[in-house]
């Protein structure tokens, strides 16, 4: 076989295989070598040094020792008449492998399938799966882009995941990191001028400089090959207002037209998810209407709406959603700041949501892991808000235009926190990251010993899911709303009608009213009860101290009514 690898400015390379040590000839900026062998490494220049293959598929051994030859045609897949799912009209349920069950692992996760098949989502959207250092981590700090997590089940278990999803009619959207590397085993610039500059999280990638044409190479290499190659059906694409790239055609451009192209070879929709603090509707504006071409995007101005609605918080970058009527006009305009004065940034923000982008490229969730897990404690909405009040964020998502996503757990008010954790095996870097973790919130007012030790095991076991919690008073009862709600966009064509001249809300005080075609959803997110007059009205779905009457709706403190409205 060939062992290749771009290093555009070395003298001298080699291969290192099952042990043995092999010349490279150069060809041009890549260097190859054909030898028979399974478990390799690169020697760069006349260092001893053995580094991974940037492109490694496998790392059994994780991210500081050789890679391991894998090839994708040995796996037996049998989804062969899956022909993939549109985001239109579709429910997201975002999930971590590590935390999702006690097992951990791919294989464990597959024997929750059914239960997420039943509850009525369609994308199930995985958390990072690449490599990193330690065993236990969000994943967001990968340094081995295209290899597996060993400790998950390694590229087969995912394979396993992806095809059991797909035999229970369940898309996949994996969550990859190209903003940026973490901090142990990113070995990419020992190779080439990989990096250029850094953020908030570690080294950034030369997306734009000298060398910088095989770094995109890069990206969208790995990008294609977990659609092609696993089979998955969607990438949510992380925090991508931290890609540098000043060229004519932006990264994100450019992968959306080899995503297309790779959408027709393969005959299934192919689809990408932006996390974008930009506001900025160019991101998901057709490529023939002057935009990138994305699919969708990650709405956190919708998030920070209900947060402040249900929960009263307005600090940080919170503050400016606690203005009158703020959740009303979030909902109808998708951006609270679109061209406008942002407090928490010191500036004006974003610009308008042209009408004619349709609803359903703007996702809409209550929790996710990164609003949960930021967190001090990581706690949950259950922690502190009332099963009245999550009942009436569930209904306002699910009535929304806009694409539901649901956090794990959240569809059962699970108890559970989800803190962040890491497991950096060398000490000095795991104490780097706990005492920043503490310094940061001690900012904030928190004290060290209220902010759990991201690198104790235990700050794992506390985040992982109590399944015992499903069967249980309360948590039962949420359980069945979700599953309501999620059926009734599939029963009610209107719910999940995205074209946002179609919706309209109307508010005042503590209530609101969502208008979905003949459907209306009425929400009193206060304590007092109020009347809703409305006109021959018949209820589809209640919540709480919510009763239908003739001289319209009354809704008791935290209740909400969806009826449907009569001739």
């Amino acid at each position: 076989m060939s062992f290749r690898v771009w290093a555009p400015h070395a003298g001298r390379v080699r291969v290192r295989v099952d042990g043995t040590d092999h010349e490279m000839a150069r060809e041009g900026e890549w260097w190859s070598s054909d030898v028979s062998g399974s478990d390799y490494g690169f020697l760069v220049g006349d260092k001893e040094d053995l580094l991974p293959d940037p492109r490694s598929l496998w790392q059994p051994d994780g991210v500081h020792r050789p890679s391991r030859v894998y090839d994708h045609g040995a796996f037996a897949w049998t989804d062969q008449s899956w022909t993939g799912r549109a985001l239109p009209g579709g429910v997201l349920y975002e999930l971590h492998i590590g935390t999702f069950t006690a097992g951990g692992t791919f294989d464990a996760a597959i024997e929750k399938l059914d239960y997420l098949a039943d509850l009525g989502v369609t994308f199930v959207e995985v958390l990072p799966v690449n490599s990193f250092d330690g065993t236990a981590g969000w994943g967001y700090d990968g340094v081995l882009w295209g290899a597996v997590h060993e400790p998950y089940g390694g590229p087969d278990g995912f394979k396993r995941f992806v095809d059991a999803c797909h035999r229970r009619g369940l898309a996949v959207v994996l969550d990859v990191v190209y903003n940026h590397l973490g901090p142990s085993g990113a070995y990419l610039d020992r190779f080439g001028p990989y990096f250029a500059g850094s953020n908030d999280w570690g080294p950034g990638l030369n997306l734009d400089g000298e060398g910088s044409d095989e770094v995109r190479r890069y990206v969208i290499d790995n990008a294609l090959g977990w659609l092609r190659d696993f089979h998955v059906d969607a990438l949510r694409l992380d925090a991508v207002h931290a890609l540098v790239d000043r060229r004519a055609t932006h990264l994100l451009e450019e992968l959306a037209v080899e995503v297309e192209a790779l959408s027709a070879a393969v005959r299934r929709p192919l689809t990408l998810i932006a996390e974008s603090d930009l506001n900025d509707p160019r991101l998901v504006t057709a490529r023939e209407a002057d935009g990138y071409g994305l699919h969708a995007q990650w709405s956190d101005d919708l998030h920070h709406a209900l947060h402040v609605a249900l929960t009263g918080e307005t600090s940080g970058y919170y503050t400016d959603f606690a203005a009158p009527g703020a959740l009303p006009r979030t909902l109808r305009d998708v951006f609270f700041h679109a061209g406008t004065w942002s407090s928490f940034r010191g500036r004006t923000h974003g610009r308008p949501v042209p009408g004619k982008i349709p609803a359903h490229r703007f996702l809409a969730y209550l929790q996710n892991h990164d609003q949960i897990g930021n967190r001090a404690t990581g706690d949950r909405l259950s922690a502190s808000v009332s099963p009245g009040l999550l009942g009436c964020g569930a209904a306002i998502v699910f009535c929304s235009p806009y694409t539901p996503m649901i956090f794990m757990g959240e569809e059962w008010a699970a108890r559970t926190p989800w803190q962040f954790f890491a497991s950096f095996p060398d000490p000095d870097l795991a104490d780097a990251v706990r005492t920043g973790r503490r310094r940061e919130f001690a900012r904030h007012g928190w004290g060290e010993a209220d902010v759990p030790d991201p690198i104790d095991p235990a700050t794992v076991e506390r985040s992982r899911l109590d399944w015992a919690e499903v069967e249980r008073p309360g948590h039962r009862e949420m359980l069945g709303l979700y599953r309501s709600l999620i059926a009734l966009r599939r029963t009610h064509p209107a719910l999940a009608d995205p074209v946002r001249d179609h919706f309209e809300v109307d508010a005042e005080g503590s209530w609101l009213v969502l208008h979905r075609g003949s459907l209306r959803l009425a929400c009193n997110l206060g304590t007092d009860p109020v009347t809703l007059p409305m006109k021959s009205e018949r209820p589809v779905l209640t919540w709480g101290d919510a009763k239908v009457r003739e001289n319209g709706v009354h809704l008791g403190g935290e209740s909400f009514a969806l009826v449907q409205l009569g001739e």
